[in-house]
């Protein structure tokens, strides 16, 4: 295993690399005499006004490219963080989706038709489980899970002449398996499907169509808006019909983000790299130190060799993001990790992740799951690390844990 600060430098060092390209992507720059704002400005409107009917039917015919048209069919800062997130995920084209669980729920609908199988990961983001189950089922869609850490056999064997969608979440958001993608990808490909991957905890530090994948999925909720105040989404593609699709289905559904959503997280991209190079760095910290509490089995951080699927992190990514999860030993119960996560104070008690506030969260209730998970073996709470000071971070867990010993 890496040294200290090898590690430390492992899981920052991707956020680096996007710090220049974070500040700039899908600005104005000054021509001429004239000057330009920093931020774009903030446009709010529904109706497009247009010289003449032909006028708007012709803008109509442009519905694919950064046309106004009509409010909910896109605005100015809708098409401006479409072009940021198509850059950082390195895809052709991206659309905004009013949430991370519409981002997942339209490339399924646009994909997916009646009598079509489904391949879903096992370790999915909860509500696109109850959607696939509640939504899909009830449209004729045939659903299946596969372990996170199966093998390219078992993947195989699961798929079926109708299967269109494989959909990954990697790492899985509670349990934390990395997954081969490019197995995954030539698996889907293999049967004339497309992969989907959640690449939410991965965003620049994974490139997913580098490593196969068709369409991925942002809950721009997350990190890039990074403050706690605006839902969002995205579905990013690399293929032109894959494009048009996804575009159309967008449209039909009223899918689209409102621009000040839009505006929130394109001013929260400017500091993603910064915030994450710290908050990554402090999360690795308290990873290591908490694998030195006899209270804790096992820390499931993708940067860890304890973590399943860690070879694929170090294959795959460029760095790791700060969320991670803890199993404590199976002797202890559930009441009293309730116990340990009301008594810390550092902490919030919420849901999401990937703001500047530290959450945590029990995960061994609640999760519904087909396959065996690795959170099975004991209670397990999930963290995600802020920018608070590391130091008293630690304390705060301390306390807790040693709460939890003296029960």
């Amino acid at each position: 295993m890496m040294d200290h600060e090898n590690l430390r430098n492992a899981v920052s060092h991707g956020w680096r690399e996007l710090a220049s390209l974070a500040v700039r992507i899908a600005r104005d720059t000054p021509e001429g005499d004239g000057g330009v704002f920093v931020n774009p400005a903030v446009a709010r409107g529904s109706t497009v006004l247009f010289s003449s009917l032909e006028a708007m039917e012709k803008a109509g015919h442009r519905r694919y490219d950064d046309e106004l048209i009509y409010g909910a069919m896109g605005t100015p800062l809708q098409y401006r963080l479409e072009h940021a997130i198509a850059t950082i995920e390195g895809a052709s084209h991206t659309q905004i989706a009013p949430s991370g669980l519409a981002a997942c729920m339209l490339p399924l609908l646009a994909f997916l038709d009646n009598g079509g199988h489904c391949l879903i990961s096992d370790s999915v983001y909860g509500p696109t489980r109850r959607f696939a189950e509640k939504i899909l089922r009830r449209f004729g869609v045939d659903i299946t899970y596969f372990p996170p850490c199966a093998t390219e056999a078992e993947v195989r064997h699961l798929c079926r002449a109708n299967t269109r969608i494989v959909f990954s979440e990697s790492p899985g958001s509670h349990s934390f398996e990395v997954q081969d993608i490019p197995m995954l990808a030539r698996v889907a490909h293999a049967y004339g499907a497309r992969l989907i991957v959640d690449n939410t905890w991965g965003i620049g530090i994974f490139q997913p169509f580098r490593h196969g994948a068709d369409i991925s999925i942002q809950a721009l909720t997350k990190y890039p808006a990074g403050h706690a105040d605006t839902v969002i989404g995205a579905i990013s593609v690399n293929s032109e019909q894959d494009w048009r699709i996804l575009r159309d289905t967008a449209i039909q559904t009223g899918q689209v983000a409102g621009p000040d959503d839009c505006a929130l997280t394109l001013r929260g991209i400017r500091t993603l790299p910064v915030r994450q190079e710290r908050q990554s760095q402090s999360a690795i910290d308290i990873a290591l130190w908490l694998q030195t509490r006899p209270e804790v089995a096992r820390v499931l951080h993708p940067a860890l060799p304890s973590c399943p699927g860690h070879e694929f992190w170090k294959r795959d990514f460029s760095g790791a993001s700060s969320l991670f999860g803890v199993i404590l030993r199976p002797d202890f119960t559930l009441i009293q990790l309730e116990q340990m996560i009301d008594s810390l104070r550092m902490f919030g008690i919420g849901a999401s992740w990937g703001g500047y506030e530290s959450l945590v969260l029990p995960t061994t209730h609640g999760i519904t799951r087909s396959c065996d998970s690795v959170t099975q073996a004991g209670p397990t709470f999930r963290i995600h690390i802020g920018l608070e000071n590391t130091g008293e971070l630690i304390a705060d867990l301390a306390q807790g844990l040693d709460g939890l010993a003296g029960d």
